[in-house]
C-alpha cells in the first residue's frame, strides 16, 4: 500500500480537537488557556468535538461518542487536521468500529501520542495514511520548557523539508507539570545512547510500547518488515515490563526483517538505565545486526519530537555519532 501524505498545516487551518481516550474534562482551565493561546500564535483555528468533555467512571466517554467525534472530524471538509486531547487507556476499543473508507477518502493530519499509538498505527496500516506521533492538545498547555517540542511540531507539520532530530540540551520529567507550572526541574541531557551500530533508510512505525503491543495479531498492526521500529513507555513500564513488550512485538510476523530500533527516553521512575537497556537489546536475536538508538526525545518526557508514522526515516549509528532524520515524502 502506497503511503498517503496529508496536506501540511498553514495559517488559518482548522484543527479539530477530539478525545479518543481520556476526556477534556481532566484538563484544567489554565492549561487550556495556555494551549489555546499557543495555537492562536501559530495562526491556527481550534474547534472541538461535540463529546470531548463527557466524563464517565474511566474519565473517558462511550465508544460511540468517541467514534462520532473522530468520524465527524474526518468527514468535515472544513477541518484540516485532528489533534487528540490527551492519552489514556482505551482508544483501541474504537478499532473494530472505525470507518476505514471514510478516513481513506478524507486524509488529514492526525497527531497525538501514548494511548493514541493504537489509532495512529492502525489507521496507517488500513489506509496508508501517514499519521503523527506528537504532542496532544493538552501538551500545548505546558507554559515552560516547550520550545523544542513546538519547534519539531512546526517543522514536521508546516514545512516540506526533512526534519533532523538532535538531542535536546535539557529535558524534564515533571509528571504533574499541569498541577504546578512553577515547580519544574530541567535535567541536563547526557545525549543519545548508541547501543548498536548500523544504517537504515525505510518506514518508521510504533510509539508507546505497551499500547503498540495491543495490536499484536489483531489485523490492525502495521507491517514490521523493512521498518525502523520506534518504542517508548512511561514510568509504569519498569525494565522487565519493557523487555516483555519488546519481546512480544519482535515475535510478530515480519519482525525478523526489522531494520532498526529507536527507543524513546524513559521516565526516571521506570528504573531503566543504559546498562539494563543494553542488556535487553543484547538478548534479542532479531536486533543482532541492526542499528539501535535510545534515549531519544520521544514519548513521555519533554521535549518530544513529532514522528511521521508510516513516513521514511534515515537512521545512522556509528561509534562516534548518530543521525536521525525524518524524510519528507
Amino acid at each position: 500500500m502506497q503511503p498517503v501524505v496529508p496536506e501540511r498545516l498553514r495559517a488559518g487551518a482548522n484543527v479539530r480537537v477530539v478525545a479518543p481516550a481520556r476526556s477534556l474534562a481532566m484538563v484544567g482551565p489554565e492549561t487550556q488557556r495556555i494551549a489555546d493561546a499557543r495555537f492562536a500564535e501559530l495562526g491556527l483555528e481550534l474547534s472541538f468535538g461535540r463529546h470531548v468533555e463527557e466524563r464517565d467512571a474511566f474519565i473517558s466517554s462511550s465508544a460511540s461518542s468517541r467514534l462520532d467525534d473522530l468520524h465527524t472530524a474526518f468527514a468535515d471538509t472544513s477541518v484540516d487536521a485532528i489533534l487528540t486531547v490527551i492519552g489514556g487507556f482505551n482508544s483501541h476499543q474504537l478499532l473494530p468500529h472505525l470507518d476505514w473508507d471514510l478516513i481513506a477518502q478524507n486524509p488529514k493530519i492526525l497527531c497525538g501520542f501514548s494511548d493514541i499509538t493504537a489509532l495512529l498505527n492502525a489507521i496507517h496500516a488500513r489506509t496508508g495514511l501517514i499519521t503523527y506521533l506528537g504532542p496532544h492538545y493538552s501538551s500545548f498547555g505546558m507554559r515552560d520548557h516547550f520550545e523544542d517540542t513546538l519547534r519539531w511540531f512546526v517543522k514536521s507539520l508546516f514545512d516540506d523539508a526533512d526534519v533532523r532530530i538532535t538531542p535536546a540540551d535539557r529535558w524534564t520529567d515533571d509528571e504533574t507539570w499541569f498541577l504546578d507550572q512553577d515547580d519544574r526541574h530541567p535535567i541536563d541531557n547526557d545525549g543519545w545512547w548508541r547501543l548498536r551500530q548500523g544504517r537504515a533508510h525505510c518506514r518508521i512505525v510504533g510509539g508507546n510500547a505497551s499500547t503498540f503491543a495491543l495490536l499484536n495479531g489483531t489485523g490492525y498492526e502495521p507491517a514490521l518488515a523493512d521498518t525502523v521500529l520506534l518504542l517508548e513507555d512511561d514510568y509504569e513500564s519498569e525494565p522487565h515490563h519493557f523487555d516483555r513488550w519488546l519481546t512480544s512485538v519482535l515475535q510478530q510476523p515480519g519482525a525478523d526483517r526489522i531494520r532498526g530500533l529507536v527507543v524513546g527516553r524513559f521516565q526516571r521512575r521506570s528504573g531503566m538505565t543504559r546498562e539494563l537497556l543494553q542488556d535487553i537489546v543484547d538478548r534479542q536475536p532479531v536486533l543482532g545486526e541492526v542499528p539501535v538508538l535510545a534515549n531519544v526525545d520521544v514519548g513521555h518526557t519533554s521535549p518530544m519530537a513529532t514522528v511521521p508514522i508510516g513516513g521514511n526515516v534515515e537512521l545512522d549509528v556509528t561509534p562516534d555519532e548518530a543521525t536521525l532524520r525524518f524524510i519528507h515524502p
